[in-house]
């Protein structure tokens, strides 16, 4: 086999398996940061050896029985092995098994080593961003750079956070458990944040080749819908499972033949999955049945929403979406947000008033990808066809997915060629 063939075999285990393989260390070991440690150790091994042995038939248990051997090696230097071994003695079912989430649960218990890793990641004593990075390090198997881009923030300071949040949670001896009842609101924004961000990156991938990674949203989902279990009477936990149910549903046309990605506009709409539509839906009564108003997870489904239900691009309501957005941005001021809310704008307004928009954030945003891709296809819709080229292949040099970039030259090219032929 290939080095290039295994390297990318090994990344993309490690992207699916990194949560569940450091939880399920961290269970065994009671120390957060020396699973991680063990569990980078293990991924090492892996890349110096598949090249030769080829991928193991079960990847995940092979990286895990690796990081529990040396976790094995270092009690035995510290003469505390006796006390751990029966911890060890677990087999690796859970990496070959994938069980239903039920739809009812003990709210005080939960059996789910990613969860409890997620609980702990999340813990007040860390900083909010710190909380995000070490989470999506550990849960979402996400690169430092993934994380510098989805956050908007340098790598070096990435780094930094992680280390610092390790190093903190060592420090306070955080156990390996759900909070209880009393300490869970304190963490609840930061879990919701994290299962968003591991969504998106399952949604539309921060990188590589493929603009979908379907396994990684579906194990967001699962982790929101264990969540609801754990806190019935959370209301922004039923919206965050309607915004992914919404946005799942897509995925079927998200992609064509060459797995290229589709916009929303050009999607096949008799390929969405309506039984998910159907579940985003029912989350989002379920959310709104507690009179409590809709917070950003209510809003954001309120939208998705909006376009779930749309029969066709054209029928989609625009106005209600620019409406939610201003909500949105009252509720949690963000570029980000604004950038969304122009989009809507150019479907209402034009795309000459959505440019102006646009162009405010540009310093924000300057290193964001969607804003020179939006920009490009306002101009466009503009008849500016030079400098809409300019800004799509502009998005397209940014960093980011590779399948993306592809569509954005090709786009690039199409409007070039078009503004040619009309002089």
């Amino acid at each position: 086999m290939s080095e290039t063939t295994s390297t990318r075999a090994v990344e993309a285990v490690w992207r699916g398996e990194s949560g569940r393989i450091v939880a399920a260390l961290t269970r065994h070991t009671g120390d957060f940061g020396w699973a991680e440690d063990l569990a980078q150790d293990a991924l090492l091994e892996a890349l110096s050896g598949w090249p030769r042995t080829g991928i193991p038939d079960n990847p995940g248990a092979w990286l895990l029985a690796v990081a529990k051997r040396r976790a094995i090696d270092g009690w035995r230097r510290r003469e505390r092995l006796t006390a751990r071994e029966s911890l060890m003695a677990d087999d690796l079912r859970a990496f070959q098994e994938w069980d239903a989430v039920p739809e009812l649960g003990d709210p005080d218990r939960i059996d789910d080593d990613v969860l409890r890793l997620v609980f702990i990641a999340c813990h007040p004593v860390l900083s909010a961003q710190a909380r995000l990075a070490l989470t999506l390090r550990t849960v979402a198997g996400l690169t430092t750079e993934q994380i510098a881009r989805m956050l908007l923030m340098t790598v070096p300071a990435v780094q930094q956070r992680i280390v610092r949040a390790k190093r903190t949670l060592a420090e306070a001896d955080v156990p390996f458990e759900v909070p209880g009842r009393e300490e869970r609101p304190a963490r609840l924004a930061s879990v919701l944040q994290v299962i968003y961000l591991l969504f998106t990156e399952g949604y539309a991938a921060g990188d590589g080749e493929h603009p979908i990674r379907p396994d990684v949203a579906r194990e967001a989902v699962r982790l929101a819908r264990q969540l609801a279990a754990l806190m019935p009477r959370e209301p922004e936990v039923y919206a965050l499972i309607a915004v992914m149910e919404f946005q799942s549903s897509r995925f079927a046309s998200r992609v064509d033949s060459a797995g290229l990605p589709i916009t929303l506009a050009d999607q096949d709409r008799r390929r969405w999955d309506r039984s998910a539509i159907s579940r985003g839906s029912a989350a989002l009564a379920t959310a709104r049945s507690f009179d409590r108003g809709l917070g950003y997870y209510g809003l954001q489904a309120s939208v998705a929403q909006c376009h779930a239900l749309a029969p066709a691009a054209g029928d989609t309501d625009w106005p209600r979406i620019v409406r939610l957005y201003d909500a949105l941005e009252s509720l949690s001021p963000s570029p980000v947000v604004r950038l969304n809310r122009a989009v809507a704008v150019s479907m209402v307004e034009g795309p000459e008033v959505a440019l102006r928009q646009v162009d405010e954030l540009a310093a924000e945003l300057d290193e964001f990808r969607p804003l020179h891709a939006v920009r490009g296809e306002l101009l466009a819709q503009l008849g500016r066809g030079d400098a809409a080229a300019h800004a799509l292949l502009a998005a397209a040099d940014l960093p980011g997915n590779g399948a993306e970039a592809t569509v954005l030259r090709r786009r690039a090219s199409e409007v070039r060629e078009s503004a040619q032929s009309e002089l």
